[in-house]
């Protein structure tokens, strides 16, 4: 018996990419992201670009970031999902 997924759409998907990365999604959640990764180039290539970033990012010192940067950083990102 074949379990029916409601589609993730685009948006949905950029919302839980990071989830995804970090292996935090729930089976289900899982399931939808892969189906949909499958069948959308652009969100697919998005994926890897988050990939490659967060893997970039995991290399960096800890002290690599001035306070001015992280100030920068966090008013740039703050309140980005309203």
């Amino acid at each position: 018996m074949t379990e029916h997924l409601e589609q993730l759409s685009c948006r949905e998907l950029v919302e839980l990419v990071t989830d995804y990365l970090e292996g935090a999604l729930p089976a289900g959640e899982q399931a939808r992201f892969e189906e949909h990764i499958a069948r959308c180039s652009g969100c697919k290539t998005y994926l890897e670009q988050i990939r490659q970033t967060m893997e970039t990012l995991g290399r960096l010192p800890e002290d690599g970031l001035t306070p001015e940067a992280e100030r920068a950083l966090l008013e740039a990102f703050r309140g980005w999902r309203s």
